[in-house]
């Protein structure tokens, strides 16, 4: 497996050298590269080549909504994580908005860092369970039992259009292939997939394809 090169953004000089101190003893990961602030990424986004980019949110000067925005636009195949201290949803939902593919909380350990990473560089989507368990309970008004199956309410419905994607989803589409297939843009597709892990409190995709069957929200053959 190919190791993979990797890129901090961050403002704070002693968050970035214990990251990329912890990111370089892990087995998978080849060079670590970092910025101090969203002008420093961007001006080497093109000569500073990454599989993985770990784009902190509040940053003086350029956040990193507005950062991930920018890079986005330049790089549409350009893969994300957003690393927050809180679940906060505005910051999250704008963050997806702009293109981030995964959200991590600071505090997580390294275990799940590294899943995320991994994860993201596969071309799929990671929230850490913290954000999902904090943003489906603001969602749904009350505590979410984590022994009990996660269930959809009248309040986090599936769309159609949401049901449509994860039927591709479940048939192992790529967000392009599910596209071409719908006659949508690539970003939209990215986006509902995005909120189908929200609304089912899934982690990633292959979360979502068990929940999908376990709830009958697909037909199988």
């Amino acid at each position: 497996m190919k190791k993979l090169d990797l890129y901090i953004v961050d403002d704070h000089k002693m968050f970035r050298e214990g990251m990329k101190l912890l990111l370089s003893m892990q087995g998978f990961v080849d060079k670590v590269h970092e910025a101090s602030s969203g002008e420093e990424f961007l001006g080497n986004l093109s000569i500073v080549e990454s599989d993985v980019v770990l784009m902190d949110i509040e940053m003086s000067g350029m956040n990193g909504i507005e950062a991930v925005a920018q890079a986005v636009q330049k790089n549409p195949d350009i893969k994300i994580i957003a690393l927050t201290m809180y679940g906060d949803d505005q910051y999250f939902n704008k963050m997806l908005d702009a293109g981030a593919k995964g959200f991590v909380l600071k505090s997580a350990g390294i275990e799940q860092l590294s899943e995320a990473i991994q994860c993201v560089a596969n071309g799929d989507y990671f929230f850490s369970e913290e954000l999902l368990d904090s943003w489906n309970r603001r969602l749904n008004g009350n505590k979410i039992d984590k022994d009990a199956e996660h269930t959809v309410t009248s309040d986090d419905e599936l769309s159609v259009r949401e049901l449509d994607i994860l039927y591709y989803v479940c048939q192992g589409f790529s967000n392009q292939e599910i596209a071409d297939q719908l006659f949508i843009s690539k970003r939209t597709v990215d986006k509902h997939r995005a909120n189908l892990l929200l609304k089912t409190g899934c982690r990633n995709t292959a979360a979502l394809v068990k929940y999908a069957i376990q709830n009958k929200l697909i037909p199988i053959d």
